[in-house]
């Protein structure tokens, strides 16, 4: 047990942890928005590489059925050539031969009007699917962009009240006897607000650690103590001394 040769008031160390749990509280809402807006650029990154993708699919999907169409138009025109042909056949047998290629390119050409079809609804799917993307996108956007300014606001505040808190702190922490100043600083830098605990019944606040009678009185008399198993500086309250 560590127990320092001084007393300490019970109500300086309470209002000690107090204006510290409040300080705990207000730089953990500072630090909460800008984590919050990092996990929200992180979303729209993760959009807008999706919407990219789909432009991607879009437009690959486009050359591929232009790709389809001028090779059907090559392919027409070799048919209407053909055609021609016939009337300058020199023999019934170039006759047939010409008008054998005509039809295996015009069902050819059909196979490939029917792929050109698919192409194009394709090619609506994608639109649809780009849209929803992007639409997805500009409400993330907006979204982040009022988060921004929510947060932008709460910070302001939390900042501006920590500024107080922490003028609230340096007047309580006034109040701390000389030789106590050592040892409380080194608790609140290595440990913050559970630096300090309040008892109660007979254990200790943060840990739990239970106390022998002795000990209670003399914390009852206003001894500095600090808990044997955390270390904290422990105080009393008006329950806690009822009890």
């Amino acid at each position: 047990m560590s127990d320092a040769p001084h007393k300490i008031s019970h109500s300086t160390v309470s209002t000690l942890h107090h204006i510290h749990k409040k300080l705990t509280e207000l730089n953990s809402q500072i630090g909460r928005g800008p984590r919050q807006l990092q996990a929200g650029i992180k979303a729209i990154e993760t959009l807008k590489a999706s919407e990219q993708q789909a432009k991607d699919a879009l437009q690959q999907a486009k050359i591929a059925c232009d790709r389809k169409q001028l090779q059907l138009k090559e392919r027409e025109q070799r048919v209407a050539d053909l055609k021609a042909k016939l009337n300058t056949a020199a023999s019934n047998r170039e006759f047939q031969t010409f008008k054998e290629q005509i039809a295996a390119d015009q069902q050819a050409n059909g196979v490939l009007a029917d792929e050109i079809l698919e192409a194009m609804e394709k090619i609506d799917e994608l639109g649809r699917e780009l849209k929803l993307r992007t639409e997805d996108l500009n409400q993330r956007e907006a979204d982040h962009a009022s988060l921004q300014s929510e947060v932008d606001a709460r910070v302001s505040v939390a900042t501006a009240e920590r500024e107080r808190v922490m003028e609230e702190l340096a007047v309580a922490e006034e109040q701390l006897p000389d030789d106590a100043v050592e040892i409380y600083q080194r608790l609140i830098r290595s440990h913050g607000e559970d630096g300090l605990a309040h008892v109660e019944g007979q254990s200790c606040g943060n840990c739990g650690a239970t106390f022998a009678p002795q000990v209670l009185n003399r914390l009852m008399l206003s001894h500095f103590i600090c808990c044997p198993t955390c270390g904290a500086i422990l105080y009393m309250t008006a329950d806690s001394v009822s009890e």
